[in-house]
């Protein structure tokens, strides 16, 4: 069992900042990779981030290349991702995930909501 529990969202102005923190829990599971999704309004969930937990590696979508950055904690077990230079476009439902790679999507957060504006 994976419990992953995101925070750190919130409401910021254009070009502000944020860090979106994700705390995992884990029992008897395993996972390979983590990462972050999100979901706006009227459109598909998509990949923002990846990393690969053995090596560390990571993926970013070209849409925010630069400008979000990962990162983790191993002695708290979280996964964090810094997102800079924000755009009104950037305004989602961010989710957590981990999983089998490349697919990261085994395990899901509750999400937290990023707002631009």
């Amino acid at each position: 069992h994976v419990q992953l529990v995101e925070s750190g969202g919130g409401s910021v102005q254009v070009g502000g900042s944020l860090r979106l923190s994700c705390a995992a829990s884990v029992i008897g599971d395993t996972y390979n990779c983590m990462g972050w999704f999100r979901q706006a309004p009227g459109k598909e969930r998509e990949g923002v981030a990846m990393i690969y937990m053995i090596g560390g590696s990571t993926y970013y979508v070209d849409s925010v290349q630069g400008r979000f950055t990962l990162s983790q904690d191993d002695s708290k077990n979280t996964l964090y991702l810094q997102t800079n230079s924000l755009k009104p476009e950037d305004t989602a439902m961010y989710y957590c995930a981990a999983g089998r790679c490349p697919d990261t999507n085994d395990y899901w957060g509750q999400g937290t909501q990023v707002t631009v504006s």
